[in-house]
């Protein structure tokens, strides 16, 4: 009750304070604490200790779990872009130029959600928009170097062969020649994978050149070689699980696995508030 009769016969308003519900819950819009991020670059790759690559999977994992279902979509997006491009003659082994600029995308999603801000779908797409020339030379030169590991393998394996039929060594030497082969190939791959692992976000996130990116991306993974083997081997068992399901599993690992990435760069190149 608001009013009151008067002896006069004229109403009244009461007191403000003896209105007001006193058990009503509040009506203000509170938003949600979220820390404060640093987004500055790090002078020097952060070297973290190896646990921080379960915790990579742990903090990919709440940042999934902000827009679920927009991953999910975004997800299988990604898986059927691969195939299509995948299955086109010539264009499917250029596959790797893209990868850069999606990664890009997905960065700047992440980057988005951590922020405070809102994941779209077209976060896919950004890197299209924005420094798609230093992405697409990122892949460029990540496909130039599988071409020269293949050519690198190939020729150990083939000289190998060669060299084993010259000395009559048989099938066994010629076994091993190309068991060298694929160690060098696995040798090869892995400092090229480190130096792209990061890149899309430098570059996208810091402004970096692609060379610069490639460089910084080497030396944070270079610096955390057991966090990252912590990483690959839960990854390999999530790899196992979401492929049992028919492969279904892997509409959920992929955009998790894509928050984890960000998390580590988050982790280890970038000042950590």
């Amino acid at each position: 009750m608001s009013d009151t009769q008067s002896p006069d016969g004229k109403k009244r308003s009461l007191p403000r304070g003896w209105s007001d519900n006193p058990f009503e819950a509040p009506t203000a819009h509170v938003e949600d604490a979220r820390r404060p991020i640093d987004d500055a670059l790090a002078d020097e790759p952060n070297q973290l200790a190896a646990g921080r690559g379960l915790a990579w999977w742990s903090e990919g994992w709440h940042l999934f779990r902000e827009a679920t279902g927009l991953w999910i979509g975004i997800g299988f997006v990604m898986l059927l872009i691969s195939v299509v491009v995948g299955l086109i003659p010539i264009i499917g082994n250029l596959g790797s130029l893209l990868f850069p600029v999606f990664g890009a995308g997905l960065m700047l999603g992440c980057h988005s959600l951590d922020s405070g801000g809102e994941l779209h779908f077209g976060h896919l797409f950004a890197g299209f928009q924005s420094h798609c020339g230093r992405l697409l030379a990122v892949g460029l030169l990540y496909l130039l170097g599988v071409i020269a590991m293949v050519v690198i393998v190939f020729a150990l394996g083939l000289g190998g062969g060669f060299a084993a039929s010259a000395v009559g060594g048989g099938e066994d030497a010629a076994v091993l020649s190309g068991l060298l082969g694929g160690l060098v190939g696995l040798l090869l791959i892995i400092p090229l994978a480190m130096s792209v692992w990061f890149a899309p976000a430098l570059v996208a996130l810091h402004d970096l050149t692609a060379l610069e990116a490639m460089k910084q991306s080497f030396r944070g993974c270079l610096r955390n070689v057991l966090p990252f083997l912590i990483y690959s081997l839960v990854f390999l068992g999530l790899a196992v699980l979401a492929t049992l399901p028919v492969a279904l599993g892997w509409l959920l690992l992929t955009p998790v696995t894509v928050c984890s990435v960000y998390a580590s760069y988050r982790d280890i190149l970038t000042n950590r508030s």
